[in-house]
Formats: structure tokens, C-alpha cells, sequence
């Protein structure tokens, strides 16, 4: 951001970065809060331009550092993982990428199409399966999901497969019947293994802006999100929407995707995110 390179950092220059701030995905409110924070230890040390800089990275990076939860110490296989996310926000691409890096580091993976609403959704996750190398369950389009994921379970429990990966609805008729569905999915896994899911993952697209603010709200009231993956990060998109869910939700980005390939997707970092985001 060229306006730490001005002379004074006077108000229209904190105003400006406020706007870059809103334009960039932050959110008003976490942006209000940032701009309010540094500029009252820039006013108190008198800071320039570049130590500004630092200070509103240390801050975002504050804010980025959301502590994941603790995995419980008495998972037993398999790790049941429940993925969700509105359709079109890259949620079978980034289950493919969460299964080749289980697959590479040497576990047993199980995908479990409970998207049964969408035929399309199906046929996506087989194709994504074989893309992988991995198993996909699957019932006919309309099917009941609950049936899916005990019938995956099931089969995960036989083969002995470490991890289950849930695919789940992104739509329904009404956002309701959506969160209703997605209830009684996470219900079918608990009955299956009282610790279970072991994870619940949402998948944003980086380009919805401050509607990922209200999907991963909708969500996590819903169904308890652990952890938020952010696809789609590349070429336009800001991605200063994961402040606003980190400032506000409390949700830990544990994963981004940067491209299609199955090795396109990294580790979250709180840092460089903050130092690519301020660049």
C-alpha cells in the first residue's frame, strides 16, 4: 500500500486506508477497529510511514491467529470430516486437494457423497474420487444424506480407512432446510461415533466478499465449524474476508487454495497473508 510512503500520515491518509481496508473485503467494523488501534499507537510513538506499516501488519496478524482446536486425543479410525460450504464456492475441488494430501502422507482415505440433492454433486465427487485415487459411497440423487453417511461410515469402518471426508448439500429451497439438513447430517456421524465429526471444515470462496461473513455465521450456527478453507484465492480476489470471519466469528483459516491442481492448496499463514495483503 503506497500511502506509507507519504510524508505525514495525516487523517485523509488513515481515511484512505480505511477505504482500502472495506475494498479489499476486511469488513467495516473490523476495519473501523484496525484503523482505530494503529492510529492511536501511531499518534502515542509518533510513527512514519513504514513503522505504521508493521504496526497494522502486527495487528492483522493479531487478529489472523486464531488458535485451532485441540484434535481429541481419542479419535478412533476413522477421522470423520465434515465439508461444507454453499455450491459453486470450490467445495469438491478442495475436498479432492484434502484427500491427495491425506492419500500423500500415508493414510487411507473414504469420500462420502451426502449431497444427494444434486446429481451433479455426485457425479462431481466420483469424477474428483478417480482424479485422487480414492472411494467414493454413493447413493441415487434424492437419496436419504443420513443413509449415505452411515453406509460410508460403515464402509470406512470395514476397510479400515483413516480418514472419512463428507461431502454435504450447499442448497436447498430455503436456507432453513438447508441448516436443518446439514443438522442432521452432523447428527448420523455423532450417532456413528459419539466424538464425531472430528472436524467440520467450510469451504468460502475468496471472491464472495462480505457474504462469506454470513455464510461461515449461518454455518457455524449450524453445524459448529471448526476450521475455514479459503479456495479460490488467486488472481483477483483480496481474501481480506478472512479478518473479518477471524475478528468477528473467532474461526481459525486453516487451509487456502491457489489453483485447480490437486497440490494447489497451502498451509494458512497468518504473516504472509497480512504481508501479501498489505503489499
Amino acid at each position: 500500500m503506497s500511502l506509507f510512503d507519504r510524508a505525514a500520515i495525516d487523517e485523509e491518509v488513515w481515511e484512505e486506508l480505511e477505504e482500502l481496508l472495506i475494498s479489499a473485503d476486511v469488513g467495516v467494523a473490523t476495519a473501523s477497529k484496525l484503523i482505530d488501534t494503529v492510529k492511536k499507537h501511531a499518534s502515542e510513538a509518533k510513527l512514519d510511514g513504514s513503522h505504521v506499516r508493521a504496526l497494522l501488519q502486527e495487528e492483522m496478524t493479531g487478529i489472523l491467529s486464531v488458535p485451532a482446536g485441540e484434535p481429541s486425543a481419542a479419535v478412533t479410525s476413522p477421522r470423520v470430516i465434515l465439508v461444507v460450504g454453499v455450491n459453486g464456492s470450490g467445495k469438491t475441488t478442495s475436498i479432492a486437494k484434502l484427500a491427495y494430501k491425506y492419500k500423500k502422507e500415508g493414510r487411507s482415505v473414504l469420500l462420502a457423497a451426502a449431497d444427494t440433492f444434486r446429481a451433479a454433486a455426485i457425479e462431481q465427487l466420483k469424477k474428483q474420487g478417480e482424479r485422487v485415487g480414492v472411494d467414493v459411497i454413493a447413493h441415487q440423487p434424492g437419496a436419504d444424506p443420513g443413509a449415505v453417511v452411515y453406509d460410508a461410515f460403515q464402509a470406512a469402518k470395514s476397510r479400515g480407512a483413516d480418514i472419512l471426508i463428507i461431502d454435504t448439500a450447499g442448497r436447498l429451497h430455503t436456507k432453513f432446510n438447508l441448516m436443518e439438513e446439514l443438522k442432521k447430517v452432523r447428527r448420523v456421524a455423532a450417532k456413528l461415533d459419539a466424538t464425531a465429526p472430528h472436524e467440520v471444515i467450510l469451504v468460502l470462496d475468496a471472491t464472495t466478499g462480505q457474504n462469506g461473513l454470513t455464510q461461515a455465521r449461518y454455518f457455524t450456527e449450524a453445524v459448529g465449524v471448526t476450521g475455514v478453507f479459503i479456495a479460490k484465492l488467486d488472481g483477483t480476489a483480496k481474501g481480506g474476508i478472512a479478518l473479518a470471519i477471524c475478528d468477528e466469528l473467532k474461526l481459525p483459516i486453516q487451509l487456502i487454495g491457489v489453483g485447480e491442481g490437486l497440490e494447489d492448496m497451502v498451509d494458512f499463514n497468518a504473516k504472509e497473508f497480512t504481508e501479501a495483503l498489505t503489499s
